[in-house]
């Protein structure tokens, strides 16, 4: 999962990308640390074309968790075509994130 840390490197890779999945955590929160594997095993299982990121709102990312609206972690957010798709924070389930990604990455990348 790649480490974003500015405003300018998460647009890039918006742009680069047609499927991004943002993780904005810290170091101190112990849901975010778990959360982010069982999220690596999901795209690389089910949505192995959608890139993922990591923010650490705690440290290196706390500029941009603040200009994204962070105020509690974990949060994750699925961009498609550089849309914000969907958002998810708190209290969620990885079983929520997977039933929210699979119509709309089936219908990006499947091959009529």
């Amino acid at each position: 999962m790649q480490c974003v840390t500015s405003k300018e490197q998460l647009a890039a890779l918006l742009a680069e990308h047609s499927a991004v999945l943002v993780l904005y955590g810290g170091e101190d929160c112990g849901v975010c640390q778990t959360l982010k594997p069982q999220l690596q095993r999901l795209l690389a299982e089910q949505f192995p074309l959608m890139q993922a990121c990591y923010v650490d709102c705690q440290t290196t990312g706390s500029a941009l968790c603040a200009q994204q609206g962070i105020m509690a972690l974990p949060v994750v957010q699925i961009w498609f075509e550089g849309r914000r798709f969907t958002e998810f924070f708190k209290v969620f389930a990885v079983a929520d994130i997977s039933t929210a990604l699979a119509r709309p990455y089936q219908l990006m990348f499947s091959a009529d």
